[in-house]
């Protein structure tokens, strides 16, 4: 069966509608693999369940006559699917074939001649060589996400071989042709309804992929697809959206997407990248909501450190201060006057942050008096995880350029205020920044999937995560066969992932 987990990321769009995306998801050929066992799971389990009518005709046998049968209480009693492929149509789809298949059924006979002569007795029949042939046609629904059908369905089956229990012996050989006749046409009729049955069974599951997924009281991101999957032979490539919004408005931001393309890789099941634009969207949604603000008191600096937060030190830098505020404690506010702009290098993601800090004297009545307002140029380097099904960063200080924007105090000279600003940051706004970006933000996925022994690469404008997976609940005892070529070693868990790379 074609592998459901991956199909939460498929989708077809209108040509008129497509951008870049900001996320680029790629199933290879492993994952392909792994979907088809769970697949093939779901599908002997849907082939045990066949009901074969009753059935009943009648035949002229020579030399006795017309023969009435009938065949009652017919159950399927096991399946082998011993040999199955999934692989890709490039530019068209995917398609799954089954080979040697075997089908053993039981059930009961009944027959009639010259009227008043009666046989019964139970019988065993094999299906062998059974082949079967599907596609899957794949579109999206009003929500953004996709549904399945099937496209198309063919079978065949090589041998039907019967095997009578009781009656008289010598009937056998003269109705089992018809009777096999009869069954092999039987199970041709129904095989093709389950599996189509079978990947439409596949839409609930699909419903649970989070096109738009809350990332906190600020914000969530849409995962709709923006363009129809590039399929070739090796892989399919899933565009998605990959945008921050305001949890209360969508707004775009001034910046589009630009495209980018993931580098040829296949051995992980899933690969995904996340570009600069989905980072920077995020940056312009907490810009925007106004949270990207803090202030700092001396309350906030570690006790050790000799540089404090108050007139004293202040004073040592610019005398005004300290004379002017003579042994005060002081207060800084310090903003973001632009949204931060995220870059992605090969092993390194710079976020730069243009902003603001104003210095105030917190006087004796709690009231503030303004001393300065410096310009601050900020670059920080990003660090990257993998916690669950979430995306999670920090950002640790690079540098600080400061420029003097107003002076309450007259003129002084800004450089000798690096250090104890520098350590005011670094201290006090930076653990906040940390904390915000310590909730992450969930990675699209399905219900009920996890990612195992994911991996991180930094590489030019997007993070590239390669990632095996795996189920839980009411999953988990579908990919049981699939589970022996993920990583023995993986667990669900937090794995710190900087400069790791991928194992290509």
């Amino acid at each position: 069966m074609f592998p459901w987990w991956l199909l939460g990321f498929l989708a077809l769009c209108p040509a008129s509608l497509c951008i870049n995306p900001g996320i680029t998801g790629r199933i290879t050929q492993n994952g392909l693999e792994y979907g088809k066992q769970i697949g093939m799971t779901v599908l002997q389990q849907k082939l045990k369940s066949i009901k074969i009518p009753d059935m009943s005709g009648k035949e002229k046998v020579s030399p006795i006559g017309k023969v009435r049968y009938s065949l009652t209480a017919m159950q399927v009693v096991s399946v082998s699917l011993p040999k199955s492929a999934v692989g890709l149509s490039p530019g068209t789809g995917v398609v799954l074939s089954i080979g040697n298949a075997y089908i053993s059924i039981k059930g009961n006979w009944r027959v009639k001649y010259l009227r008043i002569v009666k046989h019964h007795g139970s019988f065993d029949l094999s299906v062998s060589g059974l082949t079967i042939s599907a596609g899957i046609r794949v579109s999206r629904d009003e929500t953004g996400r996709p549904t399945v059908s099937s496209a198309s369905c063919s079978t065949s089956i090589g041998g039907v071989r019967i095997k009578f229990h009781g009656g008289a012996s010598w009937l056998y050989n003269l109705f089992s042709k018809f009777i096999e006749k009869a069954l092999r046409k039987a199970l041709s009729n129904k095989i093709c309804p389950l599996v189509s049955d079978a990947i439409g069974g596949l839409n609930p599951h699909l419903k649970t992929l989070n096109v738009l997924a809350k990332v906190d009281r600020h914000a969530e991101v849409e995962y709709s697809l923006v363009s129809p999957p590039v399929i070739t032979k090796n892989y399919i490539d899933l565009g998605l959206k990959g945008e921050f919004y305001n949890i209360r408005q969508h707004r775009e931001p001034p910046f589009s997407a630009p495209p980018f393309s993931l580098p040829e890789q296949a051995s992980r099941m899933l690969y995904i990248g996340v570009s600069e634009f989905t980072l920077n969207s995020a940056g312009f949604v907490y810009y925007s909501a106004g949270v990207l603000n803090t202030s700092v008191t001396d309350d906030m600096i570690p006790k050790s450190s000799p540089l404090r937060l108050n007139t004293q030190t202040f004073g040592v830098f610019i005398p005004q201060i300290e004379k002017s505020y003579p042994n005060m404690s002081m207060k800084l506010i310090v903003q973001a006057t632009q949204q931060p702009h995220a870059t992605m290098q090969p092993s390194n993601i710079t976020v730069e942050v243009m902003g603001s800090i104003a210095a105030y004297v917190i006087k004796p009545d709690s009231t503030l008096a303004p001393l300065f307002v410096l310009g601050m140029k900020a670059s920080t380097s990003a660090n990257l995880l993998i916690s669950g099904k979430k995306l999670v960063g920090s950002v640790t200080l690079n540098g600080l350029v400061l420029s003097l924007q107003k002076s309450y105090v007259g003129p002084f000279q800004i450089q000798a205020l690096q250090t104890v600003l520098q350590l005011a940051l670094k201290f006090a706004v930076l653990p906040k920044v940390n904390e915000l970006l310590k909730g992450g933000f969930p990675l699209p996925t399905i219900d009920k999937m996890n990612l195992v022994n994911p991996q991180i690469q930094i590489l030019k404008d997007y993070v590239l995560i390669g990632t095996d997976v795996a189920f839980t609940g009411s999953l988990a005892r579908y990919s049981d066969t699939a589970k022996a070529r993920v990583h023995p070693d993986a667990a669900f868990r937090v794995v710190r992932l900087r400069g790791t790379p991928l194992k290509l």
